[in-house]
């Protein structure tokens, strides 16, 4: 398993969305108030508005500050004025990092996260160096001791999902973004619980990444995702559980 959905479940091994929950809030708050303003407050006309408030809603965000978002999106509130930015780069060992932010003042996002990359290995490239790594798709995970693989093979694929995979830990069932609410619904209609969901850059190559490069990857995706104004942090390097277990 690698970058984006990698990182995903290391956190949630760690714990450590729950430990910067005031922060994931302010972060889903303005992806709220972006996805509203584009596409309106109809869930079902707005699928990326369904999916952040779902989101939001699974870390526990009072409903009142979810409907305030949406107000300050659709202009029913005043809010504030948000651009969207990705930024492109590289880690530690060659890794490609792609970083989306949302940002009241550019020049000063470009260069505090400049900066993140120099100190930690990497650096910031230009646009388009890395983002034909990616690819769009829905990926849901799930704790492969607590799942019958063959069974979730069989749900998945009958759901609709694209393709499957797994690792030492976990199960990944990736789907094309259209198709990832109804594939979602149906595994959890049948009992699955997924780990992680969401529509994330899935990359096509990955780099295996050990010792210090290894280090240096996590504390630069910390780094990156600490950022007031990164939204999200996606990635191609593989570090093996044995080298995790080491690094724990």
């Amino acid at each position: 398993m690698s970058g984006h959905s990698k990182w995903a479940n290391i956190k949630h091994r760690k714990g450590a969305a729950d430990a910067k929950r005031g922060q994931a809030f302010s972060k889903l708050i303005r992806e709220i108030i972006i996805a509203a303003r584009m596409g309106g407050r109809d869930f079902e006309a707005n699928p990326r508005l369904r999916q952040v408030v779902a989101k939001a809603k699974s870390v526990n965000m009072p409903s009142d500050n979810i409907e305030r978002a949406i107000k300050k999106g659709t202009g029913e509130l005043e809010g504030e004025r948000f651009e969207e930015s990705m930024y492109e780069g590289y880690g530690p060992g060659g890794v490609a990092i792609l970083v989306y932010a949302l940002t009241d003042n550019k020049k000063r996002t470009t260069a505090e996260l400049k900066h993140i990359f120099s100190r930690s290995g990497g650096s910031m490239g230009e646009a388009g160096c890395v983002s034909w790594m990616f690819k769009k798709r829905g990926v849901i995970s799930f704790e492969r001791a607590k799942v019958d693989e063959e069974k979730l093979m069989d749900a998945a694929l009958d759901a609709g999902a694209q393709d499957i995979e797994d690792d030492e830990s976990y199960v990944m069932v990736y789907t094309e973004p259209n198709d990832f609410d109804p594939v979602k619904a149906v595994l959890e209609k049948n009992k699955f619980a997924p780990v992680t969901a969401e529509i994330t850059m899935v990359p096509q190559t990955n780099v295996r990444l050990e010792g210090k490069n290894a280090e240096q990857m996590l504390r630069l995706m910390e780094a990156l995702e600490d950022h007031d104004d990164v939204q999200e942090v996606y990635a191609n390097f593989d570090i093996s559980e044995a080298e995790m277990e080491r690094m724990s």
